[in-house]
């Protein structure tokens, strides 16, 4: 029943603010900026720049609300618009630079990340990424997007994205390795 309710209040709150009530908008930014600030996050490490790239988002959220068609789920609406929004942002500061392609792909399913850490320690470890890596490693791993979508997305081949994704998964746990591996002899 609460599920209910709360999916016919954010369904009034989006009929509200469509019609430009700045205080419904204001109770959706409300409801959404902290996950949304994640998801900027994911892809930029500096939290001032994630902020105002979510604020950015935001705005292109309010100003395309009316083509938004209450389909689907408003949340994951909003987030496509963080993650284009993080991933344009990227491309104005440094544009996206291609790796070469590995032509077998073999080595990628034997690529798992069984390295325990902690979620800051990910985190860092993820930020540590050259840009490419870190873009695809959060479409493919975070956000559930396909190899041909991320492809779409970026503007790459696909052998790219799963390079791209390859080399991040690798990176990140010799990262995490090591920093393990240092904990270790300290202790």
């Amino acid at each position: 029943m609460k599920v209910i309710q709360l999916h016919l209040q954010e369904a009034q709150l989006i009929k509200r603010a469509k019609r430009n009530d700045r205080k419904a908008q204001q109770t959706l930014y409300a409801q959404h900026a902290p996950k949304m600030l994640s998801v900027c996050r994911y892809y930029i490490s500096n939290v001032h720049d994630a902020e105002e790239t979510m604020l950015s988002g935001f705005f292109k959220v309010f100003t395309q609300l009316k083509t938004y068609k209450n389909t689907g789920s408003f949340e994951g609406w909003i987030r496509r618009i963080m993650i284009r929004e993080s991933i344009s942002f990227l491309r104005k500061k440094n544009p996206l630079i291609a790796v070469e392609e590995i032509e077998s792909y073999t080595a990628i399913a034997d690529c798992e990340m069984d390295v325990n850490a902690g979620v800051e320690e990910i985190q860092k470890a993820i930020d540590m990424l050259p840009q490419g890596y870190r873009i695809v490693f959060n479409l493919y791993e975070i956000e559930g997007y396909k190899h041909q979508e991320i492809a779409e997305m970026l503007n790459i081949s696909i052998s790219t994205s799963k390079t791209q994704l390859f080399k991040a998964k690798k990176t990140l746990q010799s990262q995490l390795r090591s920093k393990k591996n240092r904990a270790n002899e300290i202790a």
